[in-house]
């Protein structure tokens, strides 16, 4: 009784958005003390981990024989448990808890259009780390208590979370998601899309490192001018050598034509199940955009005149899930009814 009574005294309340670009954690009466990339180094025959995080995330691309940088999450879920697993317990030692002693209450993020299975993967791995309680809660809902939406009132609330393996959008009314659309056209396929373009038009290839920074370089909180053009580098695809190529800015906007269309079909395609009622409430509040994704130069402006409703921007689009996790730390009884307990 008194050593349960210790580890209730200093248990943590631990907050974390397991993302497939990035990991975010959030202790309470501390906030957000880490944001890494979702990203580990190993042995090719898995035998040893040799870093995680930011420094793994520089290895891609580089690693020579013998070394791997993988990201044990795609699409915003699970693709290895065991390095997913290895991963979390590195942050989690990062941030200087140790589990060991102290049995922490976990909340943790997760797609709301994932199965039952991935769930269980989800929480599996927090328990591994010794979470004495795991907590799920769905990302769109994350994203809009971060926003500051009043999620338990009677009225509808549109969200887009665009992260690095999906795109999210949801419709929320009453402490629950009314209905929602989840698409793998988010941060990963719009790099994809990059690579593509630039080995179809210039005969380029280009690695991944780099098709992420000429998508980084599209966003809003990077100055931009139409006339600017991006010098980027990779190897030829016809003779195999090291290539220059410049690339204008403008060209490189419209290279991501596509994958923009599809994500305003995304809304297009929740609005469409949206009960009459609540469509009437979006149409006065409007669309709130959330994730590094939204931060794309001209996709607020396209979804606008594309669905014919307001679209915002939050002013701290890349931490409201985290943010949102944050403010269910803090009052957990309040928000207990949106969360799903696991079990181990």
């Amino acid at each position: 009784m008194w050593r349960d009574f210790i580890f209730r005294s200093f248990s943590k309340h631990i907050g974390i958005d397991l993302g497939t670009s990035t990991t975010l954690v959030w202790l309470k009466n501390k906030g957000l003390v880490l944001y890494e990339p979702s990203v580990v180094a190993i042995q090719e025959d898995r035998s040893q981990v040799l870093t995680v995080g930011e420094e793994a995330k520089k290895m891609i691309g580089r690693t020579p024989r013998g070394l791997m940088a993988i990201r044990p999450l795609k699409e915003g879920v699970i693709a290895d448990f065991n390095l997913t697993a290895e991963m979390l317990k590195y942050f989690i030692k990062k941030v200087h808890l140790k589990t060991r002693f102290i049995q922490p209450t976990m909340v943790i993020c997760v797609p709301s259009g994932v199965t039952e299975v991935e769930k269980r993967a989800v929480s599996e791995v927090a328990y591994q780390c010794g979470a004495q309680k795991v907590f799920l809660i769905d990302e769109p809902m994350a994203a809009a208590i971060g926003v500051g939406l009043p999620i338990f009132e009677p009225m509808g609330n549109l969200i887009m979370d665009i992260g690095g393996g999906t795109s999210e959008t949801a419709v929320i009314s009453l402490g629950g998601i009314v209905v929602s659309e989840l698409s793998k056209v988010a941060g990963d396929y719009l790099n994809a899309t990059i690579e593509k373009y630039i080995k179809q038009s210039y005969d380029l290839y280009i690695g991944e490192l780099t098709s992420e920074n000429l998508k980084i370089s599209l966003s809003r909180n990077v100055s931009q001018e139409e006339d600017k053009a991006f010098e980027v580098s990779g190897r030829d695809r016809l003779t195999g050598m090291p290539k220059l190529i410049t690339i204008p800015w403008e060209e490189l906007k419209y290279a991501l034509n596509e994958p923009i269309r599809l994500i305003a079909n995304t809304v297009r395609l929740t609005l469409e199940k949206t009960p009459p009622e609540l469509v009437a409430d979006i149409l006065d509040k409007g669309l709130i955009m959330t994730g590094g994704g939204s931060l794309l130069s001209g996709l607020a402006e396209f979804l606008q005149e594309e669905i014919g409703i307001a679209t915002f921007i939050s002013s701290d689009a890349e931490y409201c899930v985290i943010n949102g996790i944050g403010k269910v730390l803090n009052n957990l009884n309040y928000y207990q009814k949106i969360l799903l307990k696991t079990s181990k």
